[in-house]
């Protein structure tokens, strides 16, 4: 009988490094290179007990309520997702950058984490939790001048929560009610957080600069995302139909398995930490 690997076998690692040593890698990442972080996961172990209503854009600009509970929740959550520090695995992709290695760095994660590593090539392909963009001037403001007015106009109210990925608590009614919101300093328009919610498409400029990424690569890296959404399968589509090599590190299937030339069920820290030493050792 068949038994998963809980360790990656060092025939398929060895395989890994035979393929970053050729360099020009773009590296494609999502919510299971976070999770070792304190970041919860969508659709890994950790996401599958939770079943939060994710907020729409559509609800989110169309409802006074609507942006209430979320930035109620989510000046909650940013306690967590602001603290969050790099793990070994955001390290580890910021030394193959480093070593020139990379083609350059999609990813579908909105913490920040692999700048705040030191990588410098950087698509934030969902956006950013630390700005927040004003929808009537566009004026985009660091996060942390967000959090201190929202702390300002509400000294007294206390809230908390288990945390989504998103970066937003699960509150109660009665502590969303009591919680108020600033607008735009500038203009008093309504503010957002500057990341792409459902219901929104991602900006196509955006989306070509990922794509060129991909496109002129000579192998996509697939790390810690289970491609479910066609935001992100898309750009393992493109690497498929060019015959570039996909390898994958996700705890868990994909749906790029069938396109990978390799796909690794492993921890993400402890493989990219292997990868890179090994790579030095080469």
């Amino acid at each position: 009988m068949h038994h998963r690997d809980v360790t990656p076998s060092t025939t398929k690692v060895a395989e890994l490094v035979e393929l970053v040593a050729r360099g020009q890698v773009a590296v494609l990442s999502g919510a299971g290179l976070s999770t070792e972080s304190g970041i919860p996961d969508y659709r890994g172990p950790t996401g599958r007990a939770r079943r939060a209503e994710p907020m729409t854009y559509q609800r989110f600009v169309g409802s006074a309520q609507a942006r209430q509970r979320y930035w109620a929740r989510s000046h909650v959550g940013w306690r967590q997702i602001g603290q969050a520090r790099p793990n070994a695995g955001h390290r580890a992709v910021a030394e193959l950058e480093r070593r020139g290695l990379l083609a350059g760095i999609v990813t579908q994660n909105v913490d920040g984490l692999h700048q705040a590593a030191g990588a410098e090539r950087v698509i934030e392909l969902h956006g950013g939790l630390d700005r927040v963009v004003c929808l009537s001037c566009r004026e985009r403001t660091p996060r942390a001048e967000l959090e201190r007015r929202l702390r300002e106009a509400n000294p007294d109210w206390e809230g908390s929560g288990r945390i989504n990925p998103d970066g937003d608590a699960v509150l109660t009614d009665e502590q969303v009610a009591g919680f108020r919101v600033v607008d735009c300093s500038g203009c008093g328009g309504v503010l957002k957080p500057d990341v792409v919610f459902f219901g929104e498409n991602v900006p196509k400029p955006r989306v070509d600069e990922c794509f060129a990424v991909v496109g002129g690569a000579r192998a996509l890296l697939v790390l810690g995302s289970s491609l479910a959404i066609r935001s992100g399968l898309r750009f393992a589509g493109k690497a498929a139909a060019l015959g570039i090599p996909i390898a994958i590190v996700n705890q868990g299937p994909t749906g790029a398995d069938a396109d990978a030339a390799l796909t690794l069920d492993a921890p993400l820290g402890p493989t990219l930490t292997d990868l890179t030493v090994r790579l030095g050792a080469e």
